[in-house]
C-alpha cells in the first residue's frame, strides 16, 4: 500500500501542480521541479526512489513515441541538415565542453564522469518549450527544427552517456570510438525501429478495435527500445523510427475512432509520466545533498552555477557558427539563406533541458564515482534552464518581433484551401451518385448541404471581412442548435426516457460535431 499511496499523491500533486502553473502563466516543469524540491524538505512525506535501470526503460519509451508520433516528416525532411546540426554536433560539443569545464571545476573527477555529466545535460527537450511555443505564432521552421532535434539528440547523448559508463569501468575512454559507434548503433536502432513499426501496422490493421489498438501502441514503443537495447542498438532511435512509421501511417490504417480515443490516452500518459519524474528528482535533492555534505553550501553553489552558465553558454558558441560555416558554400547561401539573428538567438535561448537528462541522471549506477555530485550537478543546471529560460523565452521572443501576426481574415489560407479541397471532392462524390437510380435520391438531399460548405469556403478563401463575419455567424447558429440537441437529450434522461448507454453515444456524436465547428470556423 505504501507504493500505491506514494504514486497516488504524486497524481494529486501533479494536476493541483499544472492547474497553478496554467494560471501563472508558467510551463508547468518549472512548477514541478520547483514543488518536487520543496517538498523533498517536508518531513514526513514518504521517501520514493526510482531504480535506475528502470529510470530510462520505463520513462523514455513513450515519451520519444508520443513526439515522434506528430512528427511533420516532410518538414523534419526539408530541414535535416539544421536538425543533424544540433541534434548530433551540437550534443556532441556540449557533452565535451561540459567534461571539460567539470574537470577544471572539479580536478578529483575522472574524466569519464565528467563526459558523463557532459551527455546528461547535452540533449535540450523540445517539450520543456512546447509551452511557449505553442503560444506564439512563430515562424514554422524554428519549431520544426527544436521539435525535430529533440527526437535525434537523445540517441546522440545517449550514446556518449553509454560510452562514459563502460569507459568508467574499463578506466579509459577513446571519444573516436564514440564517434563511430554513434553511427553504427544508430542505424542499427533505426533497423530494428523499421522492424517493429511495420509489424505493429501488420498488426494493428488485422485487428479491428480500438482498445487493442491503442495497448499495442504502446507495447510497440517498449519492444522497439527494449529489443534494440538487448542487441546493444540504440533503443532511442528504434523508438523514435517506429513513432514515425506509425504516425505517416495512422491516416490509412488506425480508424476515426482509434485515432481521436488514442491521441487522449497518449497525451494523459505522456502528462503523467513527464510530471512524475520532474517531481520525483526534486524530492531526491534533500538525501542527495546530506551524502554531499563533505562539501560546503557555497562551493556547491559556485559549482552549480558555473555549469548552469557553461551549459547555457554552450549552445551559443555552436549555434552561430554552424549556422554561418556551411553558407560559406555559395550553392547553398543562394537556396537557404543565413537566418536572423533574432532567430539565432531565439534557436540557442531555447536549449532547456527535461525530462531526458533527468532520466539519464537517476539511471546512473548507485556506485558511478561522484555519483552524487553529478545528479545534484544536473539537478540544478536542468533546473536554472528552466527557471531562466523557460520563463524570459516569451518576453524574448515578442522582443525580438518574430511572432508572426494572426491572419487579418481570422484563418490561415493554407488551411482554408485545404478545407476548400476537401469540401469539393466530397461534393464531386456525391454528384456522381445523384444520377444513380438507387442512391440519388439520397444524394440529391444531400447535394445542397455540401454545395453551402464548399461555397462557403471558397468565400473563405478569398477573404475580407464578409467571409469573416459568415463564419461567425455559422458558428453561432450552428452551436446554438447543438447546445438545444444536448439539452433535449438530457431532458429525455433525466425523464429515464433515454438509457445512459445511449446517453452517452448521443453526446459524443454532438461532442465531435462541436469540436469540428471549433476547429473548422474558429
Amino acid at each position: 500500500m505504501h507504493l500505491v499511496e506514494a504514486v497516488l499523491v504524486l497524481m494529486g500533486a501533479c494536476v493541483v501542480l499544472a492547474v497553478l502553473a496554467r494560471f501563472a502563466g508558467l510551463p508547468y516543469a518549472i512548477v514541478l521541479i520547483l514543488a518536487g524540491s520543496v517538498m523533498a524538505f517536508i518531513p514526513g512525506l514518504p521517501d520514493i526512489t526510482l531504480a535506475p535501470e528502470l529510470a530510462l526503460a520505463f520513462f523514455l519509451p513513450p515519451l520519444l513515441q508520443g513526439s515522434a508520433f506528430r512528427t511533420d516528416w516532410n518538414a523534419f525532411r526539408r530541414n535535416l541538415r539544421p536538425i543533424l546540426l544540433l541534434a548530433v554536433g551540437c550534443v556532441f560539443f556540449t557533452a565535451f565542453f561540459i567534461g571539460w569545464v567539470a574537470r577544471l571545476l572539479v580536478p578529483d573527477m575522472p574524466w569519464a564522469a565528467a563526459i558523463a555529466l557532459g551527455a546528461i545535460l547535452a540533449p535540450p527537450d523540445a517539450v520543456a518549450a512546447a509551452a511557449v511555443l505553442q503560444r506564439l505564432n512563430l515562424p514554422r521552421r524554428i519549431v520544426t527544427v527544436l521539435e525535430g532535434e529533440s527526437l535525434v539528440n537523445d540517441a546522440s547523448a545517449l550514446v556518449i552517456y553509454r560510452f562514459a559508463i563502460a569507459a568508467m569501468a574499463a578506466g579509459t575512454f577513446v571519444p573516436h570510438e564514440a564517434v563511430g559507434s554513434f553511427f553504427l548503433l544508430g542505424l542499427g536502432g533505426i533497423a530494428m525501429g523499421w522492424a517493429v513499426g511495420w509489424a505493429t501496422l501488420w498488426a494493428i490493421g488485422r485487428l479491428h478495435d480500438t482498445l487493442l489498438e491503442t495497448a499495442l501502441s504502446f507495447l510497440a514503443c517498449y519492444a522497439a527500445y527494449l529489443a534494440a537495447e538487448a542487441l546493444h542498438l540504440s533503443g532511442v532511435m528504434a523508438v523514435v523510427t517506429t513513432g514515425i512509421l506509425l504516425g505517416r501511417a495512422q491516416h490509412r490504417v488506425f480508424s476515426a475512432r482509434t485515432r481521436i480515443e488514442a491521441r487522449a490516452v497518449w497525451e494523459f500518459v505522456e502528462f503523467v509520466l513527464t510530471s512524475i519524474i520532474f517531481i520525483v528528482i526534486g524530492l531526491q535533492l534533500n538525501d542527495i545533498l546530506g551524502r554531499l555534505g563533505d562539501r560546503g553550501v557555497l562551493e556547491l553553489m559556485g559549482l552549480a552555477l558555473a555549469v548552469s552558465l557553461a551549459l547555457i553558454v554552450s549552445r551559443f558558441l555552436w549555434v552561430f557558427p554552424a549556422a554561418a560555416l556551411p553558407r560559406l558554400i555559395p550553392g547553398l547561401r543562394r537556396r537557404d539563406p543565413m537566418p536572423l539573428v533574432s532567430t539565432l538567438i531565439i534557436m540557442s535561448w531555447a536549449g532547456m533541458r527535461g525530462v531526458v537528462s533527468l532520466a539519464a541522471a537517476i539511471a546512473l549506477p548507485l556506485d558511478f564515482p561522484e555519483r552524487d555530485l553529478i545528479v545534484f550537478l544536473a539537478f540544478c543546471a536542468i533546473l536554472a534552464t528552466l527557471v531562466v529560460q523557460g520563463t524570459t523565452l516569451e518576453w524574448l521572443i515578442k522582443r525580438l518581433g518574430l511572432v508572426q501576426p494572426p491572419h487579418p481574415h481570422g484563418i490561415n489560407p493554407e488551411e482554408a484551401h485545404a478545407r476548400h479541397v476537401a469540401a469539393e471532392a466530397m461534393l464531386g462524390a456525391i454528384r456522381k451518385r445523384a444520377a444513380d437510380v438507387l442512391y440519388g435520391p439520397i444524394a440529391s438531399d444531400l447535394l445542397a448541404e455540401h454545395q453551402d460548405r464548399a461555397a462557403h469556403l471558397k468565400r473563405v478563401v478569398k477573404g475580407g471581412g464578409p467571409a469573416a463575419a459568415e463564419r461567425a455567424a455559422r458558428r453561432a447558429v450552428r452551436l446554438e442548435a447543438i447546445e438545444a440537441a444536448r439539452a433535449e437529450i438530457l431532458a429525455l434522461q433525466r425523464a429515464d426516457k433515454l438509457s445512459e448507454e445511449l446517453l452517452t453515444r448521443l453526446s459524443q456524436e454532438l461532442d465531435f460535431e462541436e469540436n469540428r465547428l471549433r476547429t473548422a470556423l474558429g
